[in-house]
């Protein structure tokens, strides 16, 4: 098993976390564009929002399908061909004129960059020791927000400055192609892995198998449920922040994502305060600063948003970490199956957010946005609470 702190160990968490890093950073490419989207295609702002959701939706259906091929074929080669192809689609996409077409293409694009987050944490949990893949996680939920921050920044700025959608495609999918022979020569063959035969009702059998244990339906959930309302926050704080009084061009609103900074430190920190405080009750911690961030939200003022943001992002990849860490640990088989299944979760959620937190903005504004969030974090608080008795009635100290 690789050590942590090994030069194996670098060489894998190094090549994971850059592929996630491009993972992210074409998925979230159009978040920052919604608003100038919804006035090119003449849409309302929840269809813009379907150019994320769909993407989302699009790598949430493929997860399984991903794990499944990865189980049989190889994690490596599952993360490296889809991601070759995912990246070349962004290339693609900024040729679309139509916006059913590139609703389609967005789809396509979450279906091929399933690939690396279906079966990223199951190589990890195969390859690297206990505490090797706990700081691993880590790092790698780091690289997720970073690629977000990224695609969000850097589309904003491209958008801005050439005046189109199109260049922001065009400039992440060259950017990626540069980056993307890194992680084919570092990331290590693997030397764990055994290949699941494809015996009928095997994969059915793992499927309710995982479904069934309340340790990791839990965890799902948590990580769903966070999700769908802390993505879609954004969503409609940018339009909130395109229009008057604040009206901050499309660039500035690009830069509204470098809150998740925030996020990126506290994944690296998870790993760390995990050991020392348990999976159990850092979740908790995370969830319950996501909702008292969100509050801030109901000041009106952008310092006010900004500082929101920092502290919901915090406590978001925190609790991310742990939830998907903790997915990690208990489970012996089928990793790549358990693993795909949060993530299935957790971007489904990502897709059904806009439309859940919908309601509350036409209503409501800001103040029914947060209303929308704040119930949404009342149950997962309540899930972490029962996990952690669950799992203390199942493993009794002493």
């Amino acid at each position: 098993m690789i050590e942590a702190g090994s030069r194996e160990w670098v060489r894998a968490t190094l090549a994971l976390s850059l592929g996630s890093f491009l993972v992210f950073l074409n998925l979230y490419q159009t978040h920052p564009l919604l608003p100038l989207i919804a006035q090119v295609f003449s849409v309302s702002s929840l269809s813009a929002s379907w150019t994320l959701a769909g993407c989302t939706a699009g790598l949430a259906s493929a997860l399984l399908l991903c794990a499944k091929l990865a189980d049989r074929y190889g994690r490596r080669q599952i993360m490296l061909v889809t991601l070759t192809l995912a990246i070349l689609l962004s290339l693609l996409i900024s040729l679309v004129g139509e916006f059913y077409l590139l609703l389609l293409l967005r789809f396509l694009q979450g279906a091929l960059l399933a690939g690396l987050p279906a079966t990223a944490i199951a190589y990890m949990g195969e390859e690297f020791d206990q505490r090797g893949l706990i700081s691993a996680v880590g790092i790698y939920i780091a690289a997720n927000s970073l690629g977000g921050i990224a695609g969000r920044v850097l589309s904003g700025l491209l958008a801005g400055w050439f005046g189109d959608w199109q260049h922001a495609f065009i400039g992440i999918g060259l950017f990626s192609l540069l980056l993307l022979p890194i992680v084919f020569r570092l990331l290590p063959r693997q030397t764990h892995f055994v290949a699941v035969s494809s015996q009928r009702g095997q994969f059915t059998q793992a499927l309710f198998q995982h479904l069934t244990n309340p340790l990791l339906v839990a965890a799902y959930l948590i990580g769903g449920l966070n999700f769908m309302v802390f993505l879609n926050q954004f969503s409609y704080l940018t339009f909130l922040l395109a229009s008057p009084p604040f009206s901050l061009p499309i660039q500035w609103l690009g830069m509204l994502f470098l809150t998740y900074l925030a996020g990126t430190l506290a994944s690296c920190l998870s790993g760390r305060a995990t050991h020392r405080f348990g999976s159990e009750r850092m979740l908790l911690s995370g969830i319950i600063l996501m909702a008292l961030g969100t509050l801030l939200l109901l000041h009106g003022s952008l310092l006010a948003i900004f500082i929101a943001l920092l502290i919901a992002s915090f406590g978001f990849f925190l609790a991310h970490a742990c939830a998907s860490g903790w997915v990690g640990q208990h489970v012996a088989q089928h990793r790549a199956l358990a693993s795909s299944l949060y993530l299935v979760a957790y971007y489904l959620g990502a897709s059904l957010g806009g439309m859940y937190l919908h309601p509350f903005w036409q209503q409501g504004g800001v103040t029914g946005l947060v209303l929308g969030i704040e119930l949404v974090l009342g149950i997962t608080a309540m899930l972490s609470i029962g996990l952690a008795r669950l799992k203390l009635s199942r493993h009794p100290v002493g």
